[in-house]
């Protein structure tokens, strides 16, 4: 595995990346500026361009103003993601947190940002009824259809749910609310999704609670419209779990790993790890039934470490890049990236 550097400005903190590959070959990666993981002063919205397979990045550029806030009281945008829809417009999604308290849902908006150009230029921001933090890339159907998901706090248990709004017409109107994944037990949210066959999709949840537990997923046979679940999935401690398909048909999930515990002197959040699920394993409830292949991506060695939202896609060649913000050997967070290639994940005997 080879480790780049997509940006790093020691200035700045750098955070919660993702990517996505362009009709050209192209590769563009959001993420966001502010001055630390809890002080959201001077946050905006930023990329930067690869056109030569992420040995280098351009200079970065943005998408909004810097905000005007101190630590986590709004308004400033969150956290943004960036995915690609099937009439080759690349799509920015974000959060923007309002008001005081993230976890109050009228304090929140999310908000799409589109270009036609690979992201020469973009339009935006184009508002959305829903509501709700850190939300999951827009995700597109085969059938065309639209799913945009998001988590708060539910009303009635207080615990952490997932929610999605699905559009069959390019994002013109949507639908009510939908609760994805909700659980008395449990705080779930950042959900990944990934379509199994037409309209069978699966979402896999980071939970929440910092106790070191399983992935979760539900699992919608109507496009989104309603979810079973939530099943334990066997993957411990895994925070913004990052899903889609290889070209060899598995599924290629990464994430920040928590063991939970006390953190004692440091934090609970040193690593991001990778995992690969059979897709016959997909739909599958019991956990006792699944399987899948934990291997590590990286390490963060400082004393206040701080990393684990990543991003990914695959090119035509079978290269695997993923992004990621860590700490590490930086005086803020950075953004790293990362190249391998399918056989350094698994050799078939």
């Amino acid at each position: 595995m080879e480790k780049f550097i997509v940006s790093r400005d020691d200035s700045i903190f750098e955070g919660w990346p993702d990517v996505v590959l362009c009709n050209s070959g192209r590769m563009i990666c959001v993420f966001s500026e502010c001055e630390g993981h809890c002080d959201r002063k001077n946050a905006r919205i930023t990329y930067v361009t690869s056109d030569n397979r992420g040995r280098f990045w351009s200079k970065k550029r943005y998408i909004t103003e810097k905000a005007v806030c101190s630590g986590l009281h709004g308004p400033f945008y969150n956290c943004a993601r960036i995915s690609k829809l099937s009439d080759g417009r690349i799509v920015i999604i974000c959060d923007l947190i309002k008001g005081e308290n993230e976890n109050v849902v009228e304090e929140t908006e999310i908000h799409l940002w589109f270009s036609a150009d690979e992201g020469e230029t973009w339009e935006g921001p184009v508002a959305t009824p829903a509501h709700g933090i850190v939300p999951e890339r827009l995700f597109e159907l085969k059938s065309g259809r639209w799913l945009l998901a998001a988590h708060h706090r539910h009303s009635e248990t207080g615990r952490l749910s997932e929610f999605v709004w699905y559009s069959d017409d390019k994002g013109k109107t949507w639908s009510e609310r939908i609760c994805l994944a909700s659980d008395t037990r449990y705080d779930l949210c950042e959900v990944g999704l990934v379509e199994t066959e037409p309209n069978v999709v699966v979402g896999f949840l980071r939970e929440n609670s910092l106790r070191g537990l399983d992935c979760f997923k539900a699992i919608s046979r109507d496009g989104g419209e309603t979810w079973e679940g939530v099943c334990n999935v066997p993957i411990p401690g895994c925070h913004r779990p990052t899903v889609g398909f290889l070209q060899d048909g598995r599924l290629l999930m990464t994430y920040r790993y928590i063991q939970g515990g006390c953190p004692g002197n440091g934090t609970i959040m040193q690593n991001i790890q990778g995992a690969l699920l059979p897709p016959e394993t997909l739909l599958l409830t019991e956990r006792h039934q699944q399987w899948a292949r934990i291997f590590p991506l990286d390490y963060d060695r400082n004393a206040n470490a701080d990393l684990g939202y990543t991003g990914w896609v695959q090119f035509a060649d079978g290269e695997i890049y993923i992004v990621n913000y860590i700490v590490d050997d930086a005086p803020k967070a950075q953004i790293r990236g990362y190249s391998l290639r399918p056989e350094e994940l698994y050799i078939e005997n």
